[in-house]
């Protein structure tokens, strides 16, 4: 069984979730800086803040667990699909990277506003790099 990321409580639960969210948010990022961005942006939150509280460290791993399996997802159909057009499936398997960028946004938009809310969220199609 998977543990749960320990919903934010105390008395800076205010800024604990404002944290929490913002290891989420950062992955917008990668609207400004394509690819790199969605993985840059939530390892600065969490390296920075991580050692401030325990939720903050759990929802910054679970969004860069999620982000660096993005990552790994989207380039795979970006490299298999550019190897591919030739036999035409390749713009199908484009179309499917396309489809990953997508809802990696939504599931970033989804986990923040669930954590700002004081609930937890887990992604799902991740991979645990760290736990």
């Amino acid at each position: 069984m998977e543990s749960q990321i320990p919903p934010p409580v105390g008395i800076a639960d205010k800024d604990v979730r404002m944290w929490s969210m913002l290891c989420h948010l950062a992955a917008l990022a990668g609207l400004v800086v394509p690819s790199v961005g969605t993985v840059v942006g939530p390892l600065v939150v969490w390296l920075i803040k991580r050692n401030d509280h325990p939720s903050i460290d759990a929802n910054g791993k679970e969004s860069l667990n999620f982000q660096i399996s993005m990552f790994i997802y989207i380039w795979a159909l970006g490299l298999t699909g550019l190897a591919t057009t030739f036999l035409l499936i390749g713009f199908g398997i484009l179309a499917l990277a396309l489809v990953a960028g997508i809802v990696g946004l939504v599931y970033s938009v989804i986990a923040s506003i669930k954590v700002s809310n004081g609930e937890s969220f887990r992604y799902p199609f991740t991979i645990r790099f760290l736990s």
